[in-house]
């Protein structure tokens, strides 16, 4: 079930929202990240380039890779181009379920189900820990099947996940996905700035938002047993871009991956 909504604290999606130029966030939520931006400017820039990463990975996994059902993780507030608008400008019959357990993505869901008429779209209310809830949910079971490959996709949410619970996460729904699925996701990394990011994320938990930023290692461990694409998990700006760009990984700040499922 989704979570009450309480406007009295920040929230991680509304948040995200506002560095990104949303609406749908509240004075708390432009408070925090005020005051995050403050200390860390590079913190609006890590959100519009993980949307990016999102969007060039998704072209990749329903072009190249022939993937038609996805499953997005974490989806958080609807932002144009979303998954499906990716996916099914490649593929106009693929098939995808997004996955939030916030009650503003959730009243805002009939954003992410204006599937092209030849594929499907759904939104399942849950949290990204609760892998059988997710694959069980008439969501998944009614729009996807999980006898053919499913491209899961957890994009900017796993470092709000503490070490015990989030390497769990990955192996749970994989394990019950078949051989050739794939799962991509993107980090934040204090790596290229760690004075900056050590002093986003105390203003964050000052706020109540707790991150767990990982380093390249720590990042990779969540491929275990699986078959990473290339270029591997790098700076985000370095998987395949589009062309080049006077960003630095510094100012990013996101590693990111994809990975096959033997």
């Amino acid at each position: 079930m989704a979570e009450p909504l309480d406007t009295g604290r920040p929230h991680p999606a509304r948040v995200y929202d506002y560095l990104l130029g949303g609406k749908d966030n509240f004075a708390v939520d432009r408070a925090a990240a005020a005051e995050g931006l403050e200390v860390n400017p590079n913190a609006a820039t890590a959100p519009l380039e993980n949307r990016a990463f999102m969007r060039r990975v998704v072209r990749y996994l329903a072009g190249e890779a022939g993937i038609s059902q996805f499953l997005d993780i974490g989806t958080g507030l609807p932002t144009s181009p979303n998954v499906h608008e990716s996916a099914q400008a490649v593929n106009p019959a693929a098939r995808i379920v997004y996955v939030d357990n916030d009650p503003i993505v959730l009243t805002h869901a009939r954003a992410l189900l204006t599937s092209a008429p030849e594929g499907r779209t759904a939104y399942v209310d849950a949290a990204v820990q609760q892998a059988d809830q997710i694959l069980r949910a008439p969501g998944v079971r009614d729009n996807l099947d999980t006898r053919k490959p499913v491209a899961v996709l957890l994009m900017a949410i796993l470092h709000f996940i503490p070490d015990d619970d989030a390497y769990d996460i990955i192996p749970s729904i994989m394990d019950a996905l078949p051989s050739g699925s794939y799962v991509a996701l993107s980090h934040v990394t204090a790596d290229h700035d760690p004075d900056g990011w050590a002093k986003f994320t105390a203003v964050m938990r000052r706020q109540g938002l707790e991150s767990h930023l990982r380093g390249r290692a720590g990042v990779e461990r969540f491929f275990d047993r699986l078959e990473l694409v290339e270029p591997g998990v790098v700076p985000i700006l370095s998987w395949r871009p589009d062309g080049a760009t006077d960003l630095t990984d510094a100012q990013v700040a996101l590693y990111g991956g994809v990975a096959r499922k033997r």
